[in-house]
């Protein structure tokens, strides 16, 4: 595709996207703002993002990545009570992944890859299962670790944004492509900040000690 056609196709995207759709995208970086500068508030944010995606797709005939997103769903809920589930408490600080987490994460990008894969080779029309389940099997995990405050969320999820962008051009979204561009490069500061904040709260700690 010739750099003309792809911006006239991006022209057109923008033309044909309704409001419901622009809420999501709006709304769906809104989340990856607020968990770089580790704000709670990237929860709502999501929740709202992925109700009206799971919508979309479901109206578009995009049943296997409507019921996906359920994921996100559950997990953003998971997330948003995990941080705040004890009043009485400090909040959940950021941690890095340990051996267990890494096992966990592994189980969860694996697995997930192995059956998304099999789901939409065999239940659905899907021309690149491979790639949709990859996808989706890294960012289940990079959601797990970020309901987990952990540092290397941004990592799986930058992993999934890399295959992401292509996937997208390739099925002519280039809307949602460079949405996923921004996306990658705010997970990439997103990274530096949390560790950031990692290591001034360990060097504090052992300060104290």
């Amino acid at each position: 595709m010739q750099a003309s056609e792809l911006f006239q196709l991006l022209k057109e995207q923008i033309a044909e996207t309704d409001l419901l759709q622009w809420i999501a995208i709006v709304t769906g970086v809104a989340e990856v703002l607020l968990a770089r500068v580790n704000n709670i508030l990237l929860y709502p944010a999501g929740i709202i993002s992925t109700l009206l995606t799971m919508y979309i797709l479901f109206v578009s005939g995009l049943y296997a990545d409507s019921l996906l997103n359920a994921y996100y769903m559950v997990m953003s809920v998971y997330g948003w009570w995990y941080w705040t589930k004890k009043r009485d408490r400090p909040p959940v600080s950021i941690s890095v992944c340990s051996r267990t987490d890494w096992g966990t994460v592994f189980a969860i990008a694996g697995g997930g890859f192995v059956v998304l894969y099999f789901l939409l080779k065999t239940l659905t029309p899907s021309t690149v299962p491979l790639a949709d389940a990859w996808v989706s099997a890294t960012a289940w995990a990079g959601m797990w670790l970020l309901a987990k405050r952990k540092v290397e969320n941004w990592i799986l999820l930058n992993i999934s944004n890399l295959f992401a962008i292509p996937l997208l051009f390739y099925k002519q979204l280039p809307l949602f492509a460079g949405l996923t561009i921004i996306l990658f490069i705010v997970a990439v500061f997103g990274y530096f900040d949390w560790r950031k904040k990692y290591l001034i709260r360990m060097a504090a700690e052992k300060s104290l000690a």
